[in-house]
């Protein structure tokens, strides 16, 4: 049995030994926040090394959030789990890893003494307490995502496949065999970097259903083939040698009160853009520093979900909604361009199905910012665009986008990276 089976047959039936080690996460030395913070910084050189959009606000854990938010190191013994709080939304919730090379999976327990679960759906769906759940303080769990590992050294990536609307974690450290070694990892994080504002596309929602290609998604839950690895984000920022922050959310839209995500009170990018944590269905929101990390390139993938309850924009695209959303829309370019002063930002749709006048009102608001004088703003359309598929992309999908935006990207020369 290859080594990849034996983890995926282990990983969710082999608890990591409550004796192993508790690594907890510390800053680099000269890179201390001042706040009180168990933050990895960026470039972290004596331990692990974390990657993405992170609530480093608290003083005993890191609040992961957004999808992609990964941890990578380096270390020795036979086996590999997180201490973590799960606050959960809907759903089956999973961690991934790559371990060696080989990518697996781990189930993350849902906290059943805190949360009301109703199967009626035949998945787990969050409803309202009982009045039978605690409402104390949660307590981390021990999560396994590898078991019988050969005793060797072992270069680890563990990250987050889904979005907060599914979970958010609060992550306490590495579980290790006691007595083996937690080094960094053998390959520093990228100078180049890439920011992307997306809905569930960007979060790779369903895509590991591959049954489904070019199909709409069945009427089941698919949150365990959701899996942040293969979204053509990440798969682009992979392929040019780049971090990538994945500043998304199924569901979501430019504005709020539209879309799909955080019902009845719908929540679009306007209310997560500028936060490390922000469902407030799963507790309170944190604003983000925009200072620890500043993209080369920003792409911003949005406009598929707005078009939920009206679809104002095809309806009636010189009406007062649609015309009101063009200028939001030239209000968050400018919001970008003030953080972001030399990036380039790329708007876009993707692959999914939607009516095209939505990249029309997109092509609007980025000839508008171009009259303006703002030529680092340009628009992106994939061959497919808007026609590929009435369901999420499938991996398949995911990695022709990818191989797209790459070439798109590249075009613009090394430069680009400056």
């Amino acid at each position: 049995m290859r080594l990849t089976d034996v983890i995926d047959c282990l990983q969710t039936t082999r608890p990591v030994p409550r004796s192993g080690r508790h690594h907890r996460f510390v800053p680099r030395k000269g890179h201390e926040h001042h706040h009180p913070s168990i933050a990895i910084h960026s470039n972290h050189q004596s331990g692990p090394s974390v990657h993405g959009r992170i609530d480093r606000t608290p003083a005993d854990h890191q609040t992961w959030a957004f999808p992609y938010t990964q941890v990578s190191f380096r270390c020795t013994g036979t086996s590999i789990g997180v201490r973590l709080v799960n606050h959960w939304g809907y759903g089956d919730a999973y961690l991934g890893a790559i371990i060696d090379g080989m990518q697996v999976k781990a189930r993350v327990p849902i906290d059943g003494a805190h949360d009301g679960i109703s199967m009626e759906n035949g998945y787990p769906s969050r409803v309202e307490p009982t009045g039978q759940q605690d409402d104390g303080p949660r307590h981390p769990v021990d999560v396994a995502i590898a078991a019988d590992l050969p005793n060797i050294e072992h270069e680890v990536t563990i990250f987050k496949r889904q979005d907060e609307g599914n979970n958010r974690f609060d992550v306490y450290g590495i579980l290790l065999d006691e007595g083996a070694k937690l080094m960094p990892t053998a390959t520093p994080l990228p100078e180049r970097r890439i920011e992307v504002y997306g809905d569930s596309v960007t979060c790779g929602e369903r895509c590991e259903a591959a049954c489904y290609v070019g199909q709409a998604d069945p009427e089941v839950d698919l949150s365990p083939y959701s899996n942040a690895w293969y979204s053509y984000a990440a798969i682009t920022a992979r392929n040019l040698g780049a971090q990538a922050h994945l500043v998304s959310q199924g569901g979501t839209t430019l504005l709020d009160g539209i879309g799909w995500f955080h019902a009845p009170d719908y929540i679009g990018m306007e209310s997560i853009w500028d936060k490390s944590v922000y469902n407030t269905q799963l507790g309170g929101t944190s604003p983000w520093d925009f200072a620890q990390y500043t993209p080369h390139v920003v792409v911003v993938a949005l406009g598929q979900n707005d078009a939920h309850p009206r679809d104002f924009m095809a309806d009636d695209y010189d009406g007062e909604e649609a015309t009101h959303w063009r200028a939001r829309y030239v209000d968050f370019v400018h919001a970008l361009r003030g953080k972001y002063p030399h990036a380039l930002i790329v708007l876009a749709t993707t692959v999914l199905i939607h009516d095209p006048s939505w990249d029309r009102a997109i092509d609007e608001v980025c000839h508008t910012v171009n009259d303006e004088g703002d030529d680092r703003v340009q628009h992106f359309l994939y061959s497919r665009n808007a026609a590929a598929t009435p369901g999420h992309p499938r991996v398949a999908e995911q990695q022709a986008m990818a191989d797209e935006l790459t070439a798109y990207l590249e075009s613009f020369g090394p430069d680009l990276w400056k």
